[in-house]
């Protein structure tokens, strides 16, 4: 089950879309006719206009005016282009619920575990690791590896599929895709001048 507050946001989203789509179609439809009389329903409609023209040229004559419009257009978009892309975001807040009753574990947490345990293993010189929640039972790890010099794939790719297998299982209710890269770190002689 998703979030209330997502789903209020979601909500949210799609009202204000749709207003300003309905707003846009309308101002669309109208033509130049809908410039010149504001909406029955705005205060003050029946007996004059929004802003009259010679207070709006006056608006328009001043100097911080444009600057004005502009920085409030760009900061509104910005705001909600960024509360619209921080819905799809899966963070490591967001709690994943396990097969054991009441039982959580957070996508950060899990991906701690697994760089730790990867850490330990012999022949590993560094490694990190990253969950990604895809759906509501599908999860991506993806796991890099950096080797200690001299060390062969084959030496730590058994091992490596150990832990793998051990975060597929403890993420039971979860079906889970694990990504592993293997890199080697270089083995440079230090220069001597």
């Amino acid at each position: 089950m998703r979030h209330p507050r997502t789903v209020v946001n979601r909500v949210a989203l799609g009202a204000i879309g749709l207003a300003l789509l309905a707003a846009g179609g309308l101002c669309a439809a109208g033509g130049t006719a809908a410039a010149h009389r504001p909406p029955s329903w705005w205060p003050g409609a029946p007996d004059g206009v929004l802003l009259d023209p010679d207070r709006l040229g006056r608006l328009r004559g001043e100097g911080w005016w444009l600057p004005a419009a502009v920085a409030a257009t760009a900061a509104l978009t910005a705001f909600l282009t960024c509360w619209f892309l921080a819905q799809f975001r899966s963070g490591p807040g967001r709690p994943l619920p396990l097969a054991a009753p009441g039982a959580t574990v957070r996508a950060g947490a899990l991906a701690d575990a697994l760089t730790g345990r990867a850490a330990a293993l012999p022949g590993v010189a560094r490694d990190r690791a990253r969950v990604v929640p895809r759906s509501r039972r599908r999860l991506e790890v993806r796991l890099r590896v950096w080797l200690d010099p001299g060390t062969a794939p084959d030496d730590v790719l058994p091992a490596l599929c150990a832990v793998a297998a051990e975060a597929e299982r403890s993420a039971a209710p979860y079906t889970v895709h694990t990504r592993l890269r293997l890199s080697a770190t270089s083995h440079r002689t230090p220069h001597v001048r």
